[in-house]
């Protein structure tokens, strides 16, 4: 079993930053992909960014893409979520998530682990 724990979040205005933190124990994280999900209220969760085991290569929604930047410390069984820009819409829970690899958590398929979420509100 891997147990996440996510933090970080909290309110913002638009045009600020937050950066997430989701920290793993138990089984180490390190042979696992990572990722970010998030789920507005009303709305499905979707995907927002995944990292592969060794953080070579990454994966973003298009809607984050050059405002979001993923990553890991194998050292620290961390992975962080920086994310600059905020507007509204990317108002949700945010959630970390371990799987098979970084490409299929892509599409929603191989997770394996779920964190609790942690809460981001951007204001306008």
């Amino acid at each position: 079993q891997v147990q996440l724990v996510e933090s970080g979040g909290g309110l913002v205005q638009a045009g600020g930053s937050l950066r997430l933190s989701c920290a793993s124990s138990g089984r180490t994280a390190s042979p696992y992909a990572m990722g970010w999900f998030r789920q507005a209220p009303g709305k499905e969760r979707e995907f927002v960014a995944t990292i592969s085991t060794s953080g070579a290569r990454t994966y973003y929604r298009d809607s984050v893409k050059g405002r979001f930047t993923i990553s890991r410390d194998n050292a620290k069984n961390t992975v962080y979520l920086q994310m600059n820009s905020l507007k509204p819409e990317d108002t949700a829970v945010y959630y970390c998530a371990a799987g098979t690899d970084s490409q299929s958590m892509s599409t929603m398929r191989l997770i394996n682990y779920w964190g609790q979420g942690t809460q981001v509100t951007v204001s306008s």
